[in-house]
């Protein structure tokens, strides 16, 4: 009985050259983190500029984004925290490391209440605890409980099949009704759609890696691309009418929790995991995801209506412009 006890828990347990992409991705969490209030800075400064921001960022208002120093170092740190959340991914299983990146909401919530001067609630402090330790519980259980398999060309069609029909849904939903979207809207779209960008990533990489170039990588790079920009014209809109924390809150829960469903449900990352773990997946997740909510409803920064604009717009416009990041 107990040898077959350890030959399971081998068989599950990770490498320990896994537990290296634990760091790695916290890492990747604090650039997320600072890139995203510089982002959010740089988005608000336009809409207080342009005064317009029912129906998403149109073209005029994204090429002022550019030519804002803020937006473009917000956009270089994310590009960091992609980096890392690459080289954390070829060591770990999806399930480990992607929910790592809710530290960058406590980061996140800490940068937006110093440089906005919005002190949180204290329901908007329950509501993180709740995202940050559901997120937390959930990559413990699976550090110890999931293991690391290839991507079959099978479960890669399965995937890509996914997120067609996912893409079609948002994108008929926004343009339908993208007057009617709000930041918790931009928020699940983009949640949604990063968690396809890192499970197809991983695929990439392992796939890149052992020399397997044939037409089902070409279909996955074209996904990825596609996935990201429209996750990141979503995140953008996000910005310009909920705070950044709030926006890190929806990313870095909704994101790993979608990463993780499709690692258990087609890649099999947990086929071995006990019946218990399996109902703490669900229990924390749902823990997590409520904090989400609980924030949106109760964040300072999305309750408070702004004199001018959207609340954020006209709390980030009062800020000092004299950092030479504006």
């Amino acid at each position: 009985m107990d040898q077959v006890l350890m030959e399971v828990t081998t068989d599950i347990a990770l490498k320990p050259s896994a537990f290296l992409g634990i760091p790695i991705a916290l890492i990747g969490a604090c650039f997320l983190s600072i890139g995203a209030q510089l982002q959010h800075h740089g988005v608000a400064k336009v809409e207080a500029m342009t005064h317009d921001a029912k129906g998403g960022l149109d073209m005029a208002q994204i090429g002022r984004l550019l030519a804002r120093p803020s937006w473009v170092i917000g956009t270089l740190m994310l590009g960091l925290a992609i980096v890392f959340q690459l080289v954390s991914l070829t060591l770990a299983p999806i399930i480990v490391v992607q929910p790592l990146g809710a530290v960058a909401l406590v980061v996140t919530a800490i940068l937006n209440a110093r440089v906005t001067h919005v002190k949180l609630n204290r329901q908007s402090i329950v509501a993180i605890t709740l995202c940050v330790g559901g997120v937390g519980a959930f990559a413990i259980l699976a550090a110890f409980t999931a293991r690391d398999v290839p991507v079959t060309d099978r479960a890669l069609l399965e995937i890509l099949i996914i997120l067609v029909i996912v893409l079609v849904v948002f994108g008929v939903l926004f343009y339908f009704l993208r007057s009617r979207f709000k930041a918790l809207m931009y928020i699940v779209g983009a949640g949604v759609l990063y968690g396809f960008v890192a499970t197809l990533a991983k695929v990439l990489i392992a796939r890149i890696g052992a020399g397997d170039w044939d037409w089902l990588l070409v279909l996955c790079l074209v996904a990825l691309l596609v996935a990201g920009a429209l996750g990141a014209y979503f995140v953008q809109n996000a910005y310009s009418s909920g705070p950044p924390d709030l926006v890190i809150a929806g990313l870095t829960v909704i994101d790993p929790l979608v990463a993780v469903t499709i690692g258990i449900l087609i890649l099999d990352e947990a086929a071995q995991a006990p019946w218990w773990a399996m109902i703490g997946f669900v229990v924390t997740g749902a823990v997590a995801i409520y904090g989400v909510f609980m924030l949106a409803r109760h964040h300072p920064q999305a309750a408070e209506p702004g004199v001018e604009g959207t609340p954020v717009a006209a709390a980030i416009s009062d800020i000092p412009s004299d950092s030479g990041l504006d």
